[in-house]
C-alpha cells in the first residue's frame, strides 16, 4: 500500500510555518529543526523539509556541535539532502562560530521613553499602517533585541501574549517595553491600546517579564504609558 501523503509545510497555516514565524517573531523564537529547514528550503519525496531536518539532526545524534564537524559528504547521505544544502548548513554554522567567537557589542540603554522614540520615531512616523515591536530588555535596561509582533490594527481580540513573551523568555530578557505607531499622526492612546497593554501587564506579571512601558509613536510626537500613569 501507497504510504499517505504528508502534511506539507506550504499547506500549514501561515502563523506556523517556520520562515513566517522567523519573520514575526525572529530567529530566537525558533527551534532548531525549524531552523534547519530554512536552510534546507523544501523537501521532497513526499517529505517536507522540517522532516529532513529531523534526520539531519538524528544523524549528529541532536548536537549542532557535531554536526559543524561532519563533513558535507555525510550530510548528503541523508535523504532530501544535496550537496548545495550541506554546504549552505555547514556555513551557516560556521558563520555562528565566528559570532560567538567576537567580543560583546556595547548594547542600548534606554533609559527614558524618549529613548524609545529617537529609536521608532524615524522608522515608524509614515508608514500607513499600526506595527507593535516589542523592546528585549536584559537587567541594565540594555537592548538585547528588537521584535516585530505584528502588523495591522492593534486589536486586543488579536493580540496573543503567547506572541509578545515568547521571544522575552527565549532570550531570558529581565522586562519589554511595547512600541507601535499610529498612522494619523495623533499618538493618543486608543480604547483598544489601553486594553492590550492592560492585558500584557497582566500576562507579565504571571510570567514574570514586566512590561516596562508602552510607546506609541506619532508624527513627531509620542505618548509613553509609564510616563502618563497608564500602566
Amino acid at each position: 500500500m501507497a504510504e499517505p501523503a504528508r502534511y506539507r509545510i506550504r499547506e500549514w497555516p501561515r502563523a506556523e510555518r517556520p520562515r513566517e514565524r522567523l519573520a514575526a517573531l525572529g530567529a530566537g523564537a525558533l527551534a532548531t529543526g525549524e531552523l534547519l529547514a530554512i536552510l534546507i528550503g523544501s523537501g521532497g519525496s513526499g517529505r517536507s523539509a522540517v522532516d529532513i531536518a529531523g534526520d539531519v539532526m538524528r544523524r549528529a545524534s541532536g548536537s549542532l556541535r557535531r554536526l559543524a564537524t561532519l563533513p558535507p559528504s555525510e550530510l548528503e547521505t541523508v535523504p532530501g539532502v544535496g550537496e548545495a544544502t550541506a554546504v549552505k548548513v555547514l556555513a551557516a554554522l560556521e558563520l555562528g562560530r565566528r559570532a560567538s567567537a567576537e567580543p560583546a557589542l556595547s548594547l542600548d540603554r534606554v533609559s527614558s521613553a524618549r529613548d524609545v522614540f529617537e529609536r521608532f520615531g524615524p522608522r515608524l512616523r509614515d508608514l500607513q499602517y499600526e506595527e507593535l515591536h516589542v523592546l528585549l530588555l536584559n537587567v541594565q535596561h540594555r537592548i538585547l533585541r528588537d521584535v516585530l509582533v505584528t502588523r495591522g490594527i492593534l486589536d486586543h481580540s488579536v493580540i496573543h501574549a503567547r506572541e509578545v513573551f515568547r521571544p522575552a523568555i527565549v532570550e531570558s530578557a529581565a522586562g519589554i517595553i511595547l512600541v507601535h505607531n499610529h498612522p494619523s499622526g495623533d499618538a493618543e492612546p486608543s480604547p483598544d491600546d489601553r486594553v492590550v497593554t492592560s492585558q500584557l501587564v497582566e500576562a507579565g506579571h504571571l510570567i514574570g517579564i514586566e512590561v516596562l512601558d508602552h510607546v506609541i509613536v506619532g508624527d513627531g510626537v509620542f505618548v509613553s504609558f509609564a510616563e502618563a500613569g497608564l500602566l
